[in-house]
């Protein structure tokens, strides 16, 4: 562990990227990735890696924390994903504890083998009802789940059709299944066309899979999903939308923006994850055909070769679904989407511009990596928790902080938590002015 060490941030600390340490080079696989240490410990020494975190009382609307060096903090939580507040949610603690005392903890096996138990037979059920599809394969993350759909079943003569900014999970299910991968320009239905036209011209005899999300959670922002199923039955392709950020959280009856558009069970697949909303980990698959459901289980690997879901992961699951498609589910939606709309308000008062729609996900602009490492360093003191997302995980000189909001926040958290960033923002402003002004008087 390193010492912070305060005071002005050197140069090194507030440049340079993980992209830059992607590829080491050198025979000694190991020793190769002390330059990445080196880079990342001047940023830890200086207060200015806020990744790693860890929260001492849970995922909380307020928390208890520490950054990776130990420094800790008390504060607003604004960077864990609990959309409707399920975490802590005391129907969801009692089914928790219940499913431990009469099932143990582990399910000691395969979902392809004996891992399955009567609740995880049960919660498939449940999700193919809220979604509308017949046939639900479950995973044990939403990463599996968004990589072992395409990897269970593009083959390498396949064709991959892609929104440029879809999630990692996807790119890398992509990357492992096939060359054949074509990124279309985000939410761009006629450059996805444009893909499909030139493969079919090429290719009538091999799979297309059109891969996009139904929130972008970088941009908080959606497809024409209607638009993307047709030109699927167009070029006779198959469309996967990823519903991690939305399902449960936004649309009618919290069916996400699948629902929204007209489209519930008329999607070829649904993919999601529980972490956002379902207060567990998992993901899921969700098709119209037991075939589908059958072959993923058997050869998407990230299942295959997967403890299934634990008895008490797939009971706390199963109840967060009953009540994400309750009257109290409802409220919470309600609930979640006055604190959204409050916070992009103050946002906008204080000048601080955000991405996209309305959602669980606001997107600060910050622009520069370094002035965002120096806000990153100025909210832990001020006691915020907003995640920092930094190039190459959105573009260069595109930083922001994804502000991740709870039904439980209130509208004091909200108010303060601007007040924080609005005064961070400006300190930092002031900070980095000052240092780059010896540069410009050596230019001058």
């Amino acid at each position: 562990m390193s010492e912070f060490v305060p005071g002005s941030a050197p140069a090194s600390a507030l440049s340079g990227s993980m992209r830059d340490f992607r590829v080491p080079k050198g025979t000694d696989l190991l020793a190769r990735v002390g330059e990445f240490f080196d880079w990342q410990n001047g940023r830890r020494r200086n207060g200015l890696w806020p990744f790693s975190r860890a929260t001492v009382t849970g995922p909380k609307s307020t928390v208890m924390a520490q950054d990776d060096s130990g420094r800790a903090m008390t504060g607003i939580n604004f960077a864990s994903q609990d959309y409707l507040s399920l975490s802590n949610h005391p129907d969801i603690r009692a089914t928790a504890l219940e499913t431990v005392e009469k099932y143990g903890v582990h399910s000691a096996g395969s979902a392809a083998l004996v891992g399955n138990s009567s609740l995880t037979l049960a919660l498939e059920r449940k999700i193919a009802d809220f979604v509308d599809m017949e046939h639900v394969t479950l995973y044990p993350t939403g990463w599996a789940a968004g990589y072992g759909v395409i990897r269970g079943l593009v083959r390498s003569a396949d064709h991959i059709v892609m929104d440029a900014l879809a999630h990692t999970c996807l790119q890398e299910g992509a990357n492992a299944a096939t060359r054949n991968i074509y990124m279309h320009r985000h939410l761009d239905v006629e450059h996805c066309r444009h893909w499909l036209r030139a493969i079919r011209a090429k290719d009538t005899e091999n799979g297309i899979m059109i891969v996009t999300e139904g929130l972008f959670s970088m941009d908080s922002d959606t497809p024409d999903l209607a638009a993307l199923q047709a030109a699927a039955h167009e070029f006779n392709a198959t469309l996967m939308v990823d519903v991690a950020h939305d399902l449960g959280a936004l649309g009618p009856g919290g069916r996400g923006h699948i629902a929204t558009a007209g489209m519930l069970g008329k999607v070829d697949l649904v993919m999601g994850s529980f972490s956002k909303t379902f207060a567990s980990n998992g993901g899921f698959v969700a098709s119209r055909s037991r075939a589908v459901k059958e072959y993923l289980k058997f050869y998407s690997p990230t299942t295959t070769f997967s403890n299934a879901l634990s008895q008490v992961q797939a009971a706390v699951i199963h109840k967060a679904f009953e009540i994400v498609d309750s009257a109290e589910g409802e409220t919470l939606r309600g609930e979640l989407m006055a604190n959204i709309l409050d916070l992009r308000t103050k946002l906008a008062a204080e000048k601080l511009d955000y991405y996209g729609d309305p959602s669980a996900i606001v997107a600060v602009k910050m622009g520069s990596e370094s002035l965002a490492r120096l806000v990153s360093r100025n909210l832990h003191d001020a006691g915020l928790l907003a995640n920092l997302v930094e190039y190459p995980a959105v573009g260069k000189g595109a930083a922001r902080f994804r502000m991740q909001v709870m039904a439980k926040h209130t509208s004091e958290n909200v108010s303060h938590a601007v007040e924080i960033m609005s005064r961070c923002r400006n300190e930092a402003m002031r900070e980095l002015e000052a240092m780059q002004r010896p540069r410009l008087q050596e230019v001058a």
